[in-house]
């Protein structure tokens, strides 16, 4: 029945994206010319309607070569909505270089320009609600994907354990099938071992067969597959070392044979460090200039405020593991303790002024610095100092992983809170997310994230 509902569904969705878009032209021939000032018209509307059916066509092709019609039970919200924004980005760039070039220069381009915000954004806003209402009915126990789970053992327990405790994905694991009972597997039902695999297929007919066996079972990996297939039946695999890999890992190819790469990320792509690092000049030189003044009375603030040197300079470990010397405005008195322990709220050893400026995050604006000399990012993991990080490599999994990309002023930690005095455990986590989702669209959202919630700021940090 899931099969049903979701071709139903895309079909509903192509349908009302397709009108939408279509309708957003007239629309935005109103607004550019009845409700903005100054606007003659040179093409009458219905050459603007003659363009928009190929502009819809268009649009819902890219749209699903962008992966917007799949089934996105899986997939986050904002990596959707990303997706639709580049996708609608891509189209009306090569429709207005098209017009450029064949000289087509009586059609407004600042029309298309407002179809293509107003398109994006009323499909961005029907994604929102249409998630919404499909949770809220799979929480009521409809719309509901039906799962046959393969084998007993700790990735198994943890797949059940998620999906029990999150209703509104809509997973309905009708039971598992394993060589022996699950004492963990509280409230699902062991349909059987291995061997009644194809019967079990046959009579539960499932939407999707997902394998999660342990190593000790590795053995009953190809009767797995054999029965799957011959039954037609969907199978997902989760492999037994499954929390050891990343999110979306990459698969390299030799003669046949597939390689899983474990820490391929986005920014090992030389046109994305290319863009992300141009990002990175102009921001910090624009923020430069536009701080500068800040930062001139920040520093005649810390030379009155107490004896010693106007910034603070500390070795951070930056990407490739290799130490640099981190700027920050001093915001404390000269001690001997700036390598080791770290700072707290009510630290005795800040200066009146010195408090003011971190209370405001000012002490950190000489970082734009660190960042035009391609020491840090503007948006990244933060930095530490050598001791902590010797120590956390040890206790810490995936620790090292922030070191493979520059360090950021501000981070997807940071903008979550992670902060001060928070779990190491919690922080790492959210930077490799960020290292294994980075895109331009994902650092303008940390940007903003932290200049509207004022979370510029590393409290954990020594100056």
């Amino acid at each position: 029945m899931i099969k049903e509902n979701q071709r139903l569904l895309n079909r509903l969705h192509v349908l009302t994206d397709g009108a939408v878009l279509y309708l957003s032209l007239p629309v935005a021939f109103w607004i550019r010319f009845y409700l903005l000032p100054g606007g003659y018209i040179s093409v009458p509307l219905p050459k603007y309607l003659a363009l928009g059916t190929i502009l819809t066509a268009v649009q819902l092709f890219v749209y699903a070569a962008f992966g917007l019609y799949q089934s996105f039970r899986k997939a986050r919200l904002r990596r959707e909505l990303e997706r639709l924004w580049l996708a609608g980005a891509l189209v009306l760039t090569l429709l207005l270089s098209f017009l450029f070039v064949q000289h087509y220069i009586d059609f407004s381009r600042l029309t298309l320009v407002i179809w293509f915000f107003l398109g994006a954004g009323i499909l961005s806003c029907k994604r929102v609600v249409l998630r919404r209402g499909l949770r809220y009915f799979r929480r009521r126990g409809y719309n509901q994907k039906h799962i046959l789970l393969i084998g007993g053992g700790e990735m198994a327990r943890v797949y059940w354990d998620t999906v029990r405790a999150d209703r509104e994905l809509g997973y309905a694991v009708l039971g598992y099938v394993s060589n022996q009972p699950e004492p963990d597997m509280e409230g699902l039902k062991r349909l059987g071992g291995y061997e009644t695999l194809c019967r079990v297929l046959d009579k539960r007919r499932p939407d999707e067969a997902v394998c999660a066996i342990a190593p000790e079972d590795y053995g009953q990996m190809a009767a797995i597959i054999a029965a799957c297939e011959k039954t037609g039946t969907k199978l997902s695999i989760i492999p037994f070392y499954a929390k050891y890999m990343p999110s979306n890992p990459q698969f390299d190819e030799l003669e046949g044979i597939p390689l899983l790469n474990f820490r391929r990320i986005p920014l090992d792509n030389w046109a994305n460090a290319f863009c992300k690092r141009a990002m990175d000049i102009a921001g910090s030189l624009i923020l430069i200039l536009l701080s500068s003044p800040v930062m001139l009375a920040c520093a005649i603030g810390v030379k009155l405020s107490s004896p010693g040197p106007i910034l603070f300079r500390q070795k951070r470990i930056g990407r490739g593991k290799k130490p640099f010397s981190m700027y920050k405005f001093r915001s404390m008195r000269v001690n001997g303790a700036q390598d080791t322990a770290w700072s707290t709220s009510r630290d005795g050893r800040k200066t009146k002024f010195g408090a003011f400026m971190r209370k405001c995050s000012l002490d950190e604006l000489p970082q734009f610095f660190n960042v035009l000399k391609g020491d840090m990012s503007l948006v990244g993991p933060r930095p530490e100092i050598p001791y902590y990080v010797e120590q956390f490599k040890e206790d810490v999994p995936l620790y090292m992983v922030k070191h493979q990309v520059r360090p950021g002023i501000t981070g997807w930690a940071q903008v979550n809170g992670l902060r001060g005095d928070t779990s190491i455990k919690a922080r790492v986590e959210h930077d490799v997310y960020y290292i294994e989702h980075w895109s331009l669209l994902f650092d303008i959202e940390i940007l903003l994230t932290t200049v509207f919630r004022g979370k510029f700021v590393n409290s954990e940090a020594l100056s």
